[in-house]
């Protein structure tokens, strides 16, 4: 254990740990992080998507030393302020038309997901919600209200009802699984949830935390009719899996579907704290003061976001998602032929899974084989964390400025922790301090 990681380990809370492994840096650039012993780490995980422009990006780095220089306050609660009104104009122009009223700022998509579970209840009078099984919205007292993950720790509302994300993989096939989960739907709607007393559903365009699940073609079109047909609000969290990481600015557009409301996170700051929801006037402007923070609408964070967008749009950085991804995701389809751990890879873009198991027939899940695997693979220099409501799920979300060569190399990195776990040479004793999911 490093001197930094032991040093964090007698002056700060657990609370927020989310740990696999003992990192711990103190610098980075591009899609590589400095450990504090000096090691070069090429990261796949982008703190979980946050860092979408990859770390110390220069347009970042420039547009928060102009707003700090002449800052026009730390909030939007009380004072217009020029990079929030800049901020949400652009936003607006980057989501379907329904959806081009307002904008809401916050910190996280937690906060944003909350404030949408609230006022979409309150706006419209209906007191239901529905999610998805796996769905993780965040990690607030409300949005793990409306959240389906496992692993979380908090209460579920009294209105939300869960319904299975269609999983490919473990029903054998897209159509078996948009059949199953559609029908699953329908007889929800036909029994125990009146659709009429549905406020909006929640739904997640790649389910990411839940196991990087995609989507069966048509599967989110014919949502999307059921919730026109019965006035519920469709609502998009994009929070890991948008701004451009599924080769697509919103994820949702794989789908072709227009939802009511989108949820910007994670990435939209660059790697500070910024969230974002872009919904229709009668939602968005329901009442004032409804979900407020001190520092929420923060100008420096906001321009932050904004240098992001356009950075996304200058340097065609959704193209390069889609080109790079599809060089990562060939490199591990070729894992996949090698090592029998590999049960599935699935994903779009740079929002990549691969799912580990133990037998192919049975697709038991490798849960102890895949904490290994990210633990063998920072001792060789690449950070990737697991996911899923089995843990054993391989995440990929780098930086959306990947090169084709870091994603090869990741790869072969990720090639050798697979090989030295399946010959036993990781010793099972390194993971006592580190839980994961």
């Amino acid at each position: 254990m490093s001197g930094l990681y032991a040093r964090e380990s007698r002056s700060v809370s657990r609370m927020a740990h989310l740990r696999f492994f003992p990192q711990a840096v103190v610098g980075g650039n591009g899609a590589y992080l400095t450990g504090d012993d000096g090691r070069q780490l090429l990261d796949f995980a982008a703190s979980w998507g946050a860092a979408s422009l990859g770390h110390s990006h220069p347009a970042v780095r420039d547009a928060v030393h102009r707003a700090l220089s002449d800052q026009a306050g730390a909030s939007y609660l009380s004072s217009a302020n020029e990079p929030c009104v800049l901020l949400a104009e652009k936003l607006l122009t980057l989501v379907p038309e329904q959806a081009r009223g307002r904008v809401w700022f916050g910190h996280s998509g937690s906060d944003a997901n909350e404030t949408v579970a609230r006022v979409v209840v309150a706006a419209t009078g209906r007191p239901r919600i529905l999610a998805f099984n796996g769905a993780y919205h965040g990690g607030t007292v409300g949005s793990m209200a409306v959240s389906g993950h496992p692993a979380q720790q908090g209460g579920r509302a009294a209105g939300l009802t869960l319904v299975p994300y269609p999983n490919s993989y473990a029903v054998g096939s897209p159509e078996a699984a948009k059949d199953a989960a559609l029908a699953d739907l329908e007889k929800l709607f036909a029994t125990e949830v009146p659709p009429e007393e549905v406020a909006a559903f929640f739904i997640e365009p790649i389910q990411s935390d839940g196991g990087m699940l995609v989507p069966p073609d048509r599967y989110f079109k014919a949502v999307e009719m059921l919730c026109r047909k019965h006035g519920i609000l469709l609502v998009s969290d994009e929070v890991k899996v948008g701004l451009g990481r599924s080769g697509r600015f919103n994820a949702f557009e794989y789908s072709g579907i227009e939802p009511d409301i989108v949820v910007f996170g994670k990435g939209l700051g660059g790697g500070l704290p910024i969230s974002a929801v872009v919904g229709p006037e009668a939602i968005m402007n329901h009442a004032a003061a409804f979900s407020l923070q001190t520092v929420h609408g923060n100008p420096v964070c906001a321009a932050a976001a904004l240098a992001v967008l356009q950075t996304i749009e200058r340097d065609h950085l959704v193209a390069n998602a889609e080109r790079t991804g599809t060089v990562l995701r060939k490199a591990l389809d070729r894992l996949a032929a090698r090592h029998p751990l590999i049960g599935d890879v699935r994903g779009q873009g740079l929002a990549l899974g691969v799912e580990l198991v133990t037998d192919r027939d049975t697709r038991q899940p490798a849960t102890r084989q895949a904490a290994l695997t990210v633990y063998r693979a920072f001792q060789l220099g690449l950070v990737l964390y697991y996911v899923g409501v089995n843990s054993n799920v391989l995440e990929f979300t780098p930086p959306l400025t990947l090169t084709e060569t870091q994603a090869r190399d990741g790869a072969a990195i990720l090639d050798q922790a697979l090989t030295d776990v399946a010959a036993g040479r990781v010793d099972d004793d390194i993971l006592a301090d580190f839980a994961g999911w």
